[in-house]
């Protein structure tokens, strides 16, 4: 059965038009339009992944991703119109996978949900990872990008590894910096520039033409592919 993805979105022109273009790409969808319906329909019907906006009537989506984290790890992508609450939404480790800012293109959003989905199907695949061109062997701390092996250092094995396996998630510098480190040593959140910068540098002497690792201002890297990959 295709995946479930719930619509929690107030503008309902918005919301239908998701919704269509959700069923093109082969999802199943629900609409709510009312925050205070969310939690109870999330529990009786656990769907597969939210698309959350921030702004609803009866309960904004911030107190709505709280609450669903206490009892759910069902994947939630953030839709604002105020870039400002960027910070809020990641920053503060509420929980939500991703974000989106209005006003967005539904292939965005739909290319959104599907690499969220096919992340969350690879990351259970034990020491080895396959996609997108890439081969990591999480054993021999290895990494091949289009069947050239990377010359990476343990931390940028590290860094890599954890961004593939979250494909489209928003990490900050200091979540990123727990990551690198099993010493527990005192680093500076420019630790994790240099390391994206050289990473940046050796995918780009393979693929020269793409940006694969992406700067999210003000908050940190994500990880993302073209939506044709």
């Amino acid at each position: 059965m295709s995946a479930l993805i719930l619509i929690v979105e107030d503008e309902p022109k918005l919301a239908h038009l998701l919704a269509d273009y959700l069923t093109q790409a082969g999802f199943r969808s629900h609409i709510i339009a009312d925050g205070l319906q969310v939690i109870d329909w999330v529990k009786q019907q656990q769907p597969d992944l939210l698309l959350l906006d921030l702004m609803l009537p009866g309960r904004d989506g911030i107190d709505i991703c709280r609450e669903l984290r206490q009892f759910s790890q069902v994947p939630i992508i953030m839709a604002s119109a105020r870039v400002e609450e960027i910070d809020r939404l990641l920053g503060l480790e509420l929980g939500a996978d991703d974000y989106i800012c209005k006003p967005y293109s539904p292939r965005e959003v739909v290319a959104r949900v599907k690499a969220i989905l096919r992340r969350l199907q690879l990351a259970q695949t034990g020491n080895h990872l396959e996609m997108h061109g890439f081969k990591v062997d999480k054993e021999r701390y290895q990494v091949q990008f289009q069947q050239q092996l990377l010359d990476l250092t343990p931390a940028e094995f590290r860094l890599l590894h954890l961004l593939l396996q979250h494909e489209g998630k928003v990490y900050s510098r200091a979540q990123l910096l727990t990551h690198l480190y099993a010493d527990n040593r005192i680093v500076t959140d420019r630790t994790v520039d240099t390391h994206i910068k050289n990473l940046r540098k050796k995918l780009a002497e393979i693929a020269p033409a793409t940006e694969i690792i992406q700067s999210v201002y003000g908050v940190g890297y994500k990880l993302s592919f073209p939506t044709n990959s």
